[in-house]
């Protein structure tokens, strides 16, 4: 996002194979092939899962984005390679394989890298500093947008908030989860994860859940902060922001109809 351009919220669901979304979000008859193109044409984000466990060939990334719309946009989870290890900052040779491996073949529609680091990874601030620096702004001329989704308490600290603005990288808001929640701002998007949909709720939250999601997505947008959510240092200084917002885990079989019901009340 440059300094002009409007922010844009966008909100989507973890990949879009999963046996039990036949029948309550997929229609009866439609072949798997075609599960990224109607998903895509309904949502208006997908945070890719299978990038993390494995590669992809740059086939596979100029399918994807053939096969979606203009306007939607794929977040790519780093793979598990680069940040499951006891030296975070001895990651670069997987750090580079992967930016170097096809994903540009998105094109436009590269959206931001969610580097998930492992839930019982302590911050090490010299340490984490290095993989921040890992992290290439851009690649063959395509900016890069980076996000790191750290899940132990020891990064709630403002000393983790200071680097990641200086680095420009997200920290993932996790939210309705087990996981410590960090609703800082460090860069020019937000990137969040809900986890609380339920079984008893149609659309996985309830009506009210889902107008405070949106108003947070909102204010998110419009360079504040959100409501509700736990920080850990100085609000940063007011500017617009792109927001990625996916509904992840939880009851998995309703975050598509959550993520639609947000989409509606955004519209």
């Amino acid at each position: 996002m440059t300094q002009s351009a409007a922010p844009t919220i966008r909100i989507g669901i973890g990949g879009w194979t999963f046996e039990p979304w036949r029948g309550p979000f997929y229609p009866s008859g439609l072949t798997h092939k075609r599960e990224l193109e109607y998903a895509s044409r309904r949502l208006t984000s997908i945070e890719v899962n299978g990038t993390f466990y494995g590669s992809q060939k740059p086939e596979s990334f100029a399918r994807w984005h053939d096969e979606a719309p203009d306007g939607f946009i794929f977040a790519l989870k780093g793979p598990r390679y680069a940040t499951n290890r006891k030296v975070l900052a001895e990651g670069g040779a997987s750090v580079e394989r992967f930016i170097t491996g096809g994903l540009l073949e998105l094109k436009d529609k590269l959206g931001p890298i969610n580097w998930q680091l492992a839930a019982t990874k302590k911050f090490d601030p010299a340490d984490f500093e290095g993989f921040l620096k890992l992290l290439p702004a851009s690649h063959e001329g395509r900016r890069l947008r980076h996000a790191v989704e750290v899940r132990h308490d020891s990064f709630r600290t403002p000393e983790l908030i200071d680097m990641a603005r200086a680095y420009g990288v997200a920290v993932i808001v996790a939210a309705d989860s087990k996981y410590p929640q960090i609703a800082d701002p460090t860069a020019d998007f937000v990137y969040a994860r809900i986890m609380g949909t339920v079984e008893g709720e149609a659309l996985g939250y309830s009506p009210s859940s889902l107008d405070a999601w949106v108003a947070r997505a909102k204010a998110w947008a419009a360079g504040g902060l959100a409501d509700g959510l736990e920080t850990v240092a100085d609000a940063p200084g007011r500017a617009p922001r792109d927001v990625f917002l996916y509904v992840i885990s939880g009851e998995k079989v309703r975050n598509p109809a959550a993520a639609q019901a947000l989409i509606e009340r955004l519209a």
